[in-house]
């Protein structure tokens, strides 16, 4: 659904991103993390269409996006900015309205009631937006990305300054669009979010450094240890692992050895360490 080739692009003298290439099939979620001005937000603009790259290629459906076709292919995307950037004195079914008619939706009152329905907004419809909390407002800017039906989900930081709750809220959402087939990348900070929504996990710093499975990312981290403590020891000792597996027959090993073992604790690589390991852990 998304396939962006080799993307680099170029303000004057600075290279936001550099030669990055990623996909998001049909009903994949993908994460997208790095650092603060690592490149998310210029790759994502990339992938909306609205910049086009210095070089690469960006297709959304096998249709590439160019200064021909950006306008129709951005047609099959839907874009959440970090800021929702709604009409504040508008009511939030007004904000949709606008929207699906600036959009060109057929039937646009009929989609934005459908729309209200399926993001529990129906209750909040005539409340005017700048009223409403942020966790609500990132709603309805979902629900207006949603209008025309597109088959590409880009979300900037869709939880950023969120209160658990409502970032919980998003998360079932963000999960939930999954399952219609539609392609969903999301840039976060939130490593744990990430690990918990993603099919994938593509990191970034310019280049981009890693694109995995949350579990194939903390085994490339290096092998987990285990800990035990024996009867016989003051200190503990530790032993390397690549997998849980292996624990039974350490364990074993040392039985018949003739210790006594009162402990046997399993310390695990995280996903925040083969993150760290790859960007630094420089602020």
């Amino acid at each position: 659904m998304i396939a962006a080739d080799h993307l680099t692009r170029t303000f004057g003298s600075r290279t936001a991103v550099d030669d990055v290439s990623i996909e998001v099939g049909r009903g994949e979620i993908v994460a997208l993390l790095g650092p603060n001005g690592a490149g998310k937000t210029t790759t994502m603009r990339m992938l909306a269409g609205l910049i086009l790259p210095t070089s690469g290629r960006v297709a959304i459906d096998r249709t590439p996006i160019d200064r021909a076709n950006a306008g129709a292919a951005r047609g099959q995307i839907g874009i959440l900015t970090e800021a929702p950037g709604l009409w504040e004195r508008l009511s939030v079914r007004m904000n949709l309205l606008t929207h699906a008619r600036l959009q060109g939706v057929a039937d646009a009152a009929a989609r934005v009631d459908g729309v209200l329905v399926r993001l529990g907004l129906s209750e909040r419809a005539h409340e005017a937006a700048g009223t409403l909390s942020k966790g609500i407002k990132q709603r309805v800017a979902v629900a207006r990305a949603l209008l025309h039906e597109p088959r590409v989900l880009l979300l900037d930081e869709p939880t950023s300054g969120l209160d658990p709750a409502s970032a919980r809220h998003m998360r079932d959402l963000i999960a939930e669009l999954r399952t219609d087939g539609r392609a969903v990348l999301v840039s976060t900070h939130n490593l744990a979010e990430a690990e918990l929504l993603a099919d994938r996990i593509a990191i970034l710093k310019t280049r981009l450094l890693a694109c995995d499975t949350p579990s194939a990312l903390r085994a490339s981290a290096g092998p987990s240890t285990v800990t035990i403590e024996f009867a016989d020891s003051v200190a503990a000792e530790s032993f390397p692992i690549h997998t849980d597996h292996e624990i039974p027959a350490i364990v074993s090993r040392l039985v018949s050895e003739g210790r006594r073992i009162v402990r046997v604790t399993p310390a695990r690589r995280s996903l925040e360490d083969t993150y760290l390991d790859l960007v630094g852990d420089t602020p």
